[in-house]
């Protein structure tokens, strides 16, 4: 992957000071410009490579559309709401969060509050400070033996299982993606929600919020739950439903609420923070010294990591890009791009609608996705006035109409690598082969000729569709010296009935490729 440079940065929000000294340790220009207005950040942001956030700044398509330099969005935080990602996206603008900054201090909170709910602290020290003494008000309940059900096990599932276990209750929980025999592990039982429902006592939620998991726990799922079920959400406002958590605590079906974050915040309408069994707090869960600077000095780090080529850490939109930072597969992105741009440029301008990217051989077997979208660059880099990247194009593909397939499989008697290029354009189908041979990514293969000698994809390359002879070399080499050109190399494949494509290394680009109708029945060129 072609290096990112972020040379300056803006930090929007109040992020621990070890962010901009990483930052400004390691060659970047800082600017701290804190409570922005919309219209404010639009106007500013256009002079950044980078932007910091934390969650008060919402990033939205506006500003991105304003951002004409930004490359990165970094969430010191985790989850990345606040953040336009599919915008982000279709500007080829990576955004990052740190998954695991605020773990530790989002799971303490998450069992201060389960705690708390079962002995009724923050309202008996209430009391207290009222002047009462009220010990048969505040009768609380044991964990002991009672049943935590835990909705969402990634890392802050994880360590609230872990603590809650040592007060002796039984955890069970919900996740569509991590194994059960993995939380198995963890000594968490995983089931289905339907199952889940009727057996807690409590109930935590630790899900990022998306279509699938707003209003999760509502009126339904509150009718399944057992009668006095209490429920903690430090994660997202909205994935319990507010208005059915209001309903279910009036009912008594639900016995007590602990909440850190509201769908509206701070919230507008009172109603839960005002009753009597809810416990509320203004979004804490990362508000620690400990996570701030853990998140802080990590979203520095996940930067300057990238931005050195070491790695790419918490990228919420660009995955593909994770494992493009060694030296192979650089190599298998120029090659996956320069075919791209080889078979656009002789597809005579017609309009791509299909592409289809094979991928042979066991060394690639983790690498057809960036193989693919390098690919797609290519072909698609012309027609996007250069906007196209690895972030954005297979948005910026569907967006065109382009269907883009891909398939990989085992080599057939070759011990390097293969990549396969197929477009549909204009009703005709063009394909390509490549390799990256000692390091270098070769052509092997365009249209059904496969070139005696592999075609190294650098420089200025002329390729042409010609009637195979004897005079083909002679007779391009003259019409390119008549054009102020020198030929360096050419490879075409063995003779054959039939055009045939040839390619010749030449020491500049052709002015006129008209000029080459001679000799050629179609022609293009690339520099690469």
């Amino acid at each position: 992957m072609a290096p990112i440079v972020i040379k300056s940065i803006l930090i929007s929000e109040s992020v621990d000071p070890c962010c901009k000294k990483v930052l400004e340790e390691n060659g970047i220009q800082v600017t701290e410009k804190l409570n922005l207005t919309k219209e404010d950040l639009i106007s500013e942001i256009k002079n950044y490579d980078g932007l910091v956030v934390r969650s008060s700044t919402k990033v939205t398509a506006d500003i991105i559309n304003a951002a004409s330099n930004l490359k990165i969005i970094g969430r010191a935080g985790t989850g990345v709401d606040n953040v336009d990602v599919d915008a982000a996206t279709k500007h080829g603008v990576i955004v990052m969060n740190t998954p695991s900054g605020n773990t530790i201090s989002a799971a303490e909170l998450t069992c201060i509050l389960i705690t708390s709910l079962s002995r009724h602290v923050p309202q008996a020290a209430m009391s207290m400070k009222a002047g009462k003494w009220d010990r048969k008000k505040f009768m609380g309940a044991e964990l002991f033996g009672k049943t935590l059900g835990i909705v969402g096990l990634g890392r802050i599932g994880k360590e609230v299982a872990s603590r809650m276990q040592s007060f002796g209750m039984k955890t069970i929980g919900y996740d569509p993606i991590t194994p059960r025999e993995v939380t198995a592990g963890w000594g968490v039982e995983q089931m289905t929600l339907e199952e889940l429902w009727p057996q807690c006592d409590f109930i935590t939620v630790h899900t990022p919020l998306m279509p699938s998991t707003t209003g999760l726990l509502n009126d339904a799922s509150f009718a399944k739950c057992k009668k006095g079920v209490r429920v903690v959400n430090c994660a997202r406002g909205g994935i319990i439903d507010e208005d059915s958590l209001l309903r279910a605590l009036e009912s008594g079906q639900c016995a007590g609420a602990g909440l850190d974050v509201f769908v509206e915040e701070p919230p507008k309408n009172r109603a839960l923070v005002d009753h009597p069994n809810v416990i509320s707090c203004p979004h804490l869960g990362a508000s620690t010294s400990e996570a701030q600077a853990r998140c802080g000095q990590d979203i520095a780090l996940q930067i300057v990591d990238m931005v050195k080529g070491k790695g790419l850490v918490g990228a919420v939109n660009a995955q593909v890009l994770a494992s493009t930072f060694c030296q192979e597969s650089q190599q298998w992105i120029t090659l996956g791009e320069a075919m791209g741009a080889v078979l656009q440029s002789c597809a005579s301008s017609k309009p791509c609608s299909q592409v289809h990217i094979t991928t042979q051989g066991d060394c690639l077997k983790k690498s057809t996705g960036y193989i693919t979208s390098a690919a797609m660059v290519g072909l698609l880099k012309p027609t996007t006035g250069g906007s196209a990247n690895l972030v954005n194009v297979l948005t910026l593909a569907k967006q065109s109409g382009v269907a883009v397939t891909q398939t990989h499989s085992q080599s057939e008697g070759s011990c390097h690598g293969v990549c396969e290029v197929e477009i549909q354009a204009g009703g005709a189908s063009l394909k390509a082969r490549g390799s990256v041979l000692g390091g270098v990514p070769v052509l092997l293969e365009l249209g059904g000729s496969v070139f005696r000698q592999p075609v190294t994809l650098a420089g200025h390359l002329l390729f042409l569709l010609v009637s195979p002879g004897p005079q083909v070399l002679p007779s391009l080499a003259g019409l390119l010296a008549t054009a102020g050109v020198e030929m360096e190399s050419f490879s075409a494949p063995p003779a054959r009935a039939g055009a045939v494509w040839c390619c010749a290394g030449v020491s500049s680009s052709v002015p006129d490729l008209g000029a080459l109708k001679p000799v050629a029945k179609q022609a293009a060129q690339i520099t690469i």
